[in-house]
């Protein structure tokens, strides 16, 4: 443990997307380091483990309405147990500047002049669609993919982590049309809003959608439709959070990997 005024420093680590084994190792190494961890809601709770017995845990998750501290309080946190010489490591889901209010702690650091290092992890975008089969980009079908948040959509009032969403609002009619797929996060309670923003700018009702939660873990289910249809087949699963919605023609390649295994089981059988 680091003990004296002036010695602190923070790490602010991405915890990947939910399978602890897809944790980088200089996270492991920062949380094996720490005094202090103060953890998300999404993270998966085995890393935790990794931790020196005498580290203290300190859980800040936020749920929608729920939050276990606000974010003031995680970065004043974060800077007193800093200032009393004490290394901290911040973990949080995925990557901690993609959706994660990482940027607005290491502003924070920096303007107590407190040394910190950001670790980066796989984001859910990547990770789940990987799991899912689903490659953001293919040759011939797919050379773009962009990540948007649907807290942003209108009516929408938190997003997944139950933060206000803000603005400004997601240009939809912009998105619709500017890349070849398009990853939303914090989306399922505004589903309907999003295809109808979707559909109202021209994307084609026919567009292949995936929805994946719970991606990389155990947890997880995937299912696929199209633009048209796609909120009629999240109600009739109840689709849940945390859980992405994939949109393009990437999607398809899901169902050619699952043909072609098929195709390989029956002949070796």
């Amino acid at each position: 443990m680091r003990h004296g005024l002036g010695e602190g420093f923070v790490s602010i680590v991405g915890a990947g997307p939910g399978d602890p084994e897809l944790i980088t190792v200089k996270a492991l190494k920062a949380i094996r380091a720490a005094d202090v961890i103060l953890y998300d809601r999404l993270v998966n709770v085995e890393l935790l483990t990794y931790g020196d017995s005498l580290a203290e845990r300190i859980y800040c998750g936020k749920a929608p309405g729920r939050h276990a501290m606000t974010q003031d309080m995680i970065q004043r946190r974060m800077i007193d147990s800093a200032l009393e010489g004490k290394r901290v490591v911040r973990l949080k889901g995925g990557d901690p500047f993609v959706f994660g209010r990482g940027g607005e702690e290491a502003l924070a650091l920096a303007a107590r002049g407190i040394p910190y290092e950001v670790i980066p992890g796989i984001t859910s975008a990547i990770g789940a669609a990987a799991a899912s089969g689903i490659p953001l980009t293919h040759r011939g079908v797919a050379a773009s993919f962009a990540c948007v948040t649907g807290s942003r959509c209108p009516g929408a009032e938190t997003g997944e982590d139950g933060e206000d969403g803000g603005s400004p609002a997601v240009q939809w009619e912009l998105l619709a049309h500017a890349v070849d797929t398009l990853v939303i996060y914090m989306g399922v309670s505004q589903l309907k809003e999003i295809r109808s923003e979707l559909l109202r700018h021209g994307k084609a009702a026919s567009t292949p959608v995936a929805l994946i939660e719970s991606g990389t873990t155990r947890r997880q289910r995937t299912f696929t439709s199209t633009l048209g249809e796609v909120h009629k087949l999240a109600a009739a699963v109840q689709i849940s959070n945390p859980a992405l919605i994939v949109i393009g023609a990437a999607v398809l390649v899901r169902d050619q990997l699952a043909q072609l295994e098929r195709q390989a089981a029956s002949m070796i059988g």
